[in-house]
């Protein structure tokens, strides 16, 4: 496909300012750290995690949904200690810096660490000072997202709520719900979503990945989205992806993880193009790359290679990554700017 061109060369993806703002906390992790950790705690991983390549995987049913979850339990089971905790976000970081982000928003539900790490208050603030280490020494602005598991009771929703508020001037930015979607119903979590607000907390639920549009309509609805994970499914509702427009509530959009779970089977199925013709704002994310096997970057060059977006549709895309963050308003202004001149 053509390519835009400055004075003869495609420019450099990983020179452009963007910000991240879907990427999972365990899943974050660079394979060989993953054996690293497991050689360092004996744990037995599976070999779909040691073949040095990414696990193939379909979650779109039962059984491949709890293939996926396995995997990623297996990974997290490697983080036992806050020396562990550092390094893995400190490489994240260094990833994303790598990648040409400055602004990281890390997603992580502190329950499925607190058992190794002395109770969920010490698992967060080990994560938090590791947070702050990390941008410091690298550069890149970085805050968290608590999220719940819809897996588990609202009940432990609204104690996370109530945990992530407490630390809302401490680098929590946001409040989210991950995990299948199609169990259980977003209006169970309304509470828990209605204290984070409440606590000047971004919603930012998981909608609209392995469930169609209803999920996405139940993420406005019940839980007062300011931002959808995923929400790629609203592409077949016409009247929600106006909505969304509309509204401009944000669809943090992972193109490689939407094909590696078999969401779509193609990367040029991805409804990409769709969504942003229509509008509807998006930050592009790379999930989970220890199982999926692409980083930030490689979601833009998916973007121009795939979808054909020019160089001035992906400055756009980044703006809206940057619009749609919890970022400091002298770091939004400032990626903004940087934006506009890789731009020019």
């Amino acid at each position: 496909m053509a390519r835009e061109v400055r004075t003869g060369q495609v420019r450099d993806i990983r020179q452009l300012p963007k910000a991240h703002l879907h990427l999972h906390f365990t899943g974050s992790m660079r394979p060989a750290t993953l054996m690293e950790l497991a050689d360092k705690h004996g744990v037995h991983l599976p070999e779909a995690l040691t073949s040095g390549e990414p696990p193939k995987l379909r979650a779109t049913d039962e059984r491949g949904w709890f293939r996926f979850q396995r995997l990623y339990d297996a990974a997290r089971s490697c983080l036992r200690t806050p020396e562990d905790i550092h390094r893995l976000v400190r490489e994240a970081a260094q990833e994303d810096a790598a990648d040409g982000s400055g602004w990281l928003e890390i997603q992580v539900d502190p329950t499925s660490y607190a058992p190794r790490l002395g109770g969920l208050i010490p698992t967060l603030e080990i994560i938090l000072d590791a947070v702050h280490t990390a941008s410091r020494d690298t550069g890149v602005g970085m805050a968290v997202v608590v999220a719940a598991n819809r897996m588990k009771h609202p009940l432990d929703a609204r104690t996370l709520a109530r945990l992530a508020v407490r630390y809302a001037d401490q680098g929590v930015v946001g409040f989210g719900l991950s995990n299948d979607e199609r169990r259980g119903l977003a209006r169970d979590f309304d509470r828990a979503f209605a204290i984070a607000r409440e606590g000047g907390l971004l919603a930012a639920p998981h909608g609209g990945e392995l469930a169609g549009p209803a999920s996405v309509r139940d993420c406005l609805d019940d839980l007062h989205a300011q931002r959808v994970g995923h929400g790629v499914r609203a592409a077949e509702d016409p009247q929600l992806v106006r909505r969304l427009a509309d509204t401009g509530v944000t669809c943090e959009v992972c193109p490689a993880s939407n094909v590696a779970l078999g969401v779509y089977d193609k990367p040029e199925d991805v409804p990409l193009r769709l969504l942003y013709d229509a509008g509807v704002p998006m930050a592009l994310g790379a999930d989970d790359p220890l199982l999926f096997g692409s980083r930030l970057a490689a979601q833009y060059e998916l973007a121009r290679d795939v979808h054909a977006f020019t160089d001035q549709e992906l400055a756009e895309l980044a703006r809206q990554s940057v619009r749609a963050s919890r970022a400091p308003q002298e770091v939004r202004e400032r990626m903004l700017s940087g934006i506009d001149d890789w731009a020019k």
